[in-house]
């Protein structure tokens, strides 16, 4: 087996922990962009779309990395002796990246909730305004109506 492999495997690992500590990082600024309340849209759509770009090259490591590893297991497993210190750095990178992903889910979970109270108060709003614009609107209707009522009525000056 070529140890260029088990280096691209390492690399593959350790580029992940970088993905992942970068989504961990727009997960805090979504929680600061979902806090505040005159909360741009744009803000949260360019967060949301920068996680996705980050979720995708995660997915992209995820595959290489897979599709590596069942080309080199079977001889990666029967010669594990030679390469003690690259299984030991997988390891510790594989469980460091359990860790983040752990910790993204917590995050993510708590967004999502503060996402649904958010939008939620905003379509309390809409509501709200339409609400108010049914009752400006039927004013307004109810004004024409008298203003053309009056024109048309007679007073009777007799007595």
């Amino acid at each position: 087996m070529n140890e260029n492999y088990v280096d691209i495997m390492l690399q593959s690992l350790k580029k992940k922990v970088t993905v992942l500590n970068q989504i961990i990082e727009l997960n805090r600024q979504q929680k600061i962009l979902l806090d505040d309340p005159n909360l741009p849209p744009e803000s949260l759509e360019q967060n949301l779309s920068d996680k996705d770009q980050m979720i995708r090259k995660l997915n992209e490591l995820d595959e290489g990395f897979e599709e590596l590893y069942n080309r080199v297991k079977d001889e990666l497993q029967a010669q594990r002796a030679q390469y003690v210190s690259q299984i030991s750095q997988m390891q510790d990178l594989i469980k460091e990246i359990t860790e983040k992903s752990a910790m993204i889910q917590t995050q993510e979970l708590r967004n999502k909730e503060k996402a649904m109270q958010k939008f939620s108060g905003i379509r309390k709003q809409v509501k709200g305004v339409r609400n108010s614009q049914k009752v400006v609107k039927q004013y307004y209707q109810n004004m024409m109506k008298q203003n053309s009522y009056s024109g048309a009525s007679v007073v009777d000056n007799r007595k």
